[in-house]
């Protein structure tokens, strides 16, 4: 199984997009106003069958993340088509590629191959995870970790809500997550005199397996990914890193990260069941949804993906497993309008090489997400990484012959798995139309010249007014 590795990007990339997006759109500029050398730059200028065409360039730099210029020239069918069509038929994408190309404002397709496939989407599954729990829980819902009085006087009960992010690192390896010292803290508080003698840990939340259907056999022991459970502390990370190892059994091990706190060995920790009723000592909150599904776009992070396709399930009454994730944002999809044939998710990581989606169900959402009207879908097109710049983006779009004019201009979700790799994102043509755009292969041998042949391709996209 492939990383998605950002080269010299990071968690900081949520910190600093925002100023690195406002540098990153004046310095990207230049490629709007260089208009066909794009071409030359990507080594395309000649024997390729392509006809390009500059586009109108604004006479001063946009604002960041301006509304969306629905007056700018919309490209044609046939300009994109000439565009596009030599790049996606690369060698390095494989005998199968599928694509769609949106344009944002109308919501017209303007360039389609076999957009209604079922194809393997990798990570790029977490923008449907995305936009289900934003539609179905809201951008400002909170999960919750709770702490009850258990049966007996000075045992506790923790009881695991589907928050993965909770805090036992000096500096927690996710930006605004609870801590579980703090906790601690509130249970002592409420116990008063009582001393804390035990600790239930409670994780009857979730139903059937933590490891989904088709997951690589290193899924949850190469740093990528760990056991879903509804208790766990920093994705279930032994060290702060990103692609640090995971505990066996995260439940477990929040458990007893808690009983410390409360200043109890790890003997004292077992599985139990909150009684019904039961007074109520603490609980902590994650952040907003928004900011949760901010940080697994920019970092694409599996554990993260999987919790909160969870929450769908349980906003829609169904069980908070895999399989009753992968319904209920079915569910979601269809009653936002948007197109499922091809739909046909196992889990909402795109860890599985089960996952199905088609191109236009992807720039469908981006599309939708893109809207005035749809703010509480906003948080995708923010998280978002963003060309060169942050998440799983920032060491891509750096060289002249990798598309780095483009550079700023894409905001774009990676999907990779041995075999796979897809691209699907948002940019602004070089006439100031915003497209949405989806790149999926499924048959790829060469995971570095496949994501180069994928970055050409949007970089082509921002580079001409195709008309």
């Amino acid at each position: 199984m492939a990383r998605e590795t950002p080269q010299g990007g990071g968690r900081a990339g949520l910190i600093g997009a925002v100023v690195a997006v406002i540098v990153a759109l004046v310095l990207a500029l230049a490629s709007v106003f260089a208009g066909s050398t794009v071409v030359s730059a990507l080594g395309l200028g000649n024997g390729q069958g392509a006809h390009w065409r500059a586009g109108t360039a604004p006479s001063a730099p946009p604002p960041v993340l301006a509304a969306m210029d629905s007056q700018a020239p919309m490209p044609t069918e046939s300009g994109v088509s000439t565009a596009l069509s030599p790049l996606l038929h690369a060698q390095a994408l494989g005998p199968h590629f599928t694509a769609s190309v949106v344009d944002v404002a109308t919501g017209q397709s303007i360039y389609a191959s076999e957009q209604d496939a079922a194809m393997t989407p990798a990570s790029t599954t977490k923008i449907v995870t995305a936009a289900t729990v934003l539609a179905a829980r809201g951008p400002a819902y909170r999960i919750q970790t709770r702490v009850v009085a258990g049966a007996q006087p000075g045992e506790v009960v923790i009881v695991g809500g589907g928050d993965p992010t909770l805090a036992v690192f000096p500096t927690s390896y996710y930006p605004g997550a609870p801590r579980i010292d703090d906790l601690a803290a509130k249970v002592k508080q409420a116990l008063g005199d009582t001393a804390p003698t035990k600790v239930l840990y409670d994780t009857s939340l979730y139903q059937g397996a933590g490891i989904g259907p088709g997951w690589d056999p290193d899924a949850t022991t190469g740093g990528s990914g760990a056991v879903i459970t509804p208790l766990m502390t920093e994705g279930g990370r032994t060290k702060s890193t990103k692609y640090s190892d995971r505990y066996a059994q995260p439940d477990v091990q929040a458990a007893q990260a808690f009983a410390r706190a409360l200043g109890l060995p790890a003997t004292a920790v077992a599985a139990g069941t909150a009684p019904q009723g039961a007074k109520e000592l603490g609980k902590v909150e994650s952040a907003p949804l928004a900011r949760m599904v901010e940080f697994m776009l920019q970092e694409s992070d599996n554990v993260l993906a999987d919790a909160l396709a969870r929450q769908v399930a349980l906003a829609k009454n169904q069980p908070a497993s895999f399989e009753g994730g992968a319904s209920a944002m079915k569910g979601v999809l269809e009653e936002l309008g948007l197109p499922v044939t091809g739909y046909g998710l196992v889990d909402g990581s795109g860890f599985s090489r089960n996952d199905r989606l088609s191109p236009a169900l992807l720039t469908g959402i981006l599309a939708m997400a893109a809207r005035a009207d749809r703010g509480d879908l906003h948080a995708i097109f923010s998280g978002l990484p963003v060309a060169a710049y942050s998440g799983t983006l920032a060491g891509r779009y750096t060289k002249p012959q990798e598309g780095s004019s483009a550079a700023g201009l894409v905001r774009a979700k990676t999907g990779t798995l041995t075999g796979v790799n897809s691209l699907a994102g948002i940019v602004v043509d070089a006439d100031g139309r915003t497209l949405a755009f989806a790149f999926m292969a499924d048959q790829t041998t060469n995971a570095n010249q496949a994501v180069t042949a994928l970055d050409r391709v949007a970089a082509a996209l921002a580079a001409c007014g195709c008309r």
